[in-house]
């Protein structure tokens, strides 16, 4: 067995960058930027009121003017002011030539057309300069996941096009007699097949374009003809059969079709049975079938994987250290991934650890990681932690 780290080694040796492709703006939030671009103006382009009221030469209070006109958003006054003069102007219009300050239309009062400066006038000049925000050539740098944030800027840069790094095509394949698809009747012996539908989400989440294929049986020709469908997957996803029982027919099915393999095994609990090669064009990983060890499997090793192949760091699921809100006893000789939930007090870990208890794995927010061997800790000792 290797560790988990050793296996995210193999993993990140195995995931090839992908391509790149062009999207419209609208279109590029949650995907990740794969060259660095460069905004094509200024912004703002001009000198912008950042209030509503009056464009003056100068300001004092007990001043008086005579209003010459008006600039509103996206309507410049384009005439001159002059001393004694004011432009009637709202927040976001040109300032208009000559104008040193916006006096805000709270700090005036008006008669006709004419405005006096009361005793109120506040400090500042109530100007955005030209070019206070950035100028064109100002570069967002790639790999970036873009955000709303990083949307809004592209388009103030102008740019309605942006280079993205195509979605990894993901083939999921379940196995096994024992399973059914979720709204069918199971036999006597079989069981609803849940780990493909979590995982699918999850590599949606990621960024990735899952793609459900059929139920492979426990046997060599439905396993060969399932993994026929794959087509142009980058990465093959397969749940169960990754053993060494009688049945787990996985491995062997896929390295008669050309799987190089690269481990098999890991020492960690829930997950133990993983293995991963390259198939063909694709990465290829098999995933315990345990429903619990499946979904941390995702957790720890698919989405790291997604994210590299998505251009992002090559890195492990991040961690956080917290409390623990109680004691929890001696972990054994395999690296721990236990389902938690973090509360007010600190990490609560859960009593049962079953790989097959789905519940407790929807009712957790977190995995608190335990090192091979690690000694009973106490409440208030500090606790590495997987957000979920």
């Amino acid at each position: 067995m290797i560790s988990v780290s050793e296996a995210l080694d193999h993993l990140f040796a195995l995931a090839r960058p992908l391509d790149v492709e062009e999207v419209p703006l609208r279109e590029a939030g949650g995907r990740v930027l794969a060259r660095p671009v460069a905004a094509r103006r200024d912004q703002p382009p001009f000198a912008a009121s950042a209030m509503d009221g009056y464009g003056v030469a100068e300001a004092a209070p007990g001043l008086k003017f005579t209003v010459i006109g008006e600039a509103a958003a996206g309507r410049a006054f384009h005439g001159q002011v002059g001393r004694g003069e004011a432009v009637r102007i709202f927040t976001g219009a040109p300032v208009p030539e000559g104008v040193k300050t916006v006096v805000i239309q709270e700090d005036v009062t008006r008669d006709g057309e004419v405005i006096t400066i009361t005793d109120r006038l506040g400090e500042g000049d109530n100007i955005r300069p030209y070019g206070n925000d950035f100028r064109a050539g100002l570069t967002l740098d790639a790999p970036r996941l873009l955000g709303a944030q990083d949307i809004a800027l592209l388009a103030a840069m102008n740019i309605a096009r942006v280079p993205v790094t195509r979605r990894p095509k993901v083939a999921l394949i379940s196995t096994g007699d024992e399973l059914v698809m979720p709204g069918e009747d199971p036999g006597p012996d079989q069981i609803i097949a849940s780990n493909t539908f979590g995982l699918y989400v999850l590599l949606q989440q990621l960024g990735a374009e899952p793609r459900l294929l059929p139920i492979a049986r426990d046997n060599e020709a439905s396993l060969r003809a399932i993994f026929g469908m794959v087509g142009d997957a980058d990465l093959v996803v397969t749940i169960g059969g990754a053993s060494v029982g009688d049945h787990d027919l996985v491995a062997r099915v896929a390295e008669g079709m050309g799987l190089e393999r690269a481990f098999h095994k890991v020492a960690m609990r829930p997950g133990k049975p993983l293995m991963s090669g390259r198939f063909g064009e694709a990465m290829m990983v098999g995933l315990p079938g345990n429903p619990v060890s499946a979904m941390v499997c995702g957790h720890v090793f698919l989405a790291p994987v997604i994210r590299a192949m998505l251009g992002l760091d090559a890195a492990a699921a991040p961690r956080e250290t917290l409390r623990l809100a109680a004691p929890v006893g001696e972990n054994g000789p395999r690296e721990h991934y236990m389902r938690a939930r973090v509360t007010p007090e600190g990490v609560s870990i859960f009593d049962r650890q079953d790989s097959a208890l789905l519940s407790v794995l929807g009712a957790a927010d977190a995995l608190a990681v335990r090192p091979p061997r690690d000694p009973a800790r106490a409440a208030g000792e500090e606790i590495e932690v997987i957000r979920l």
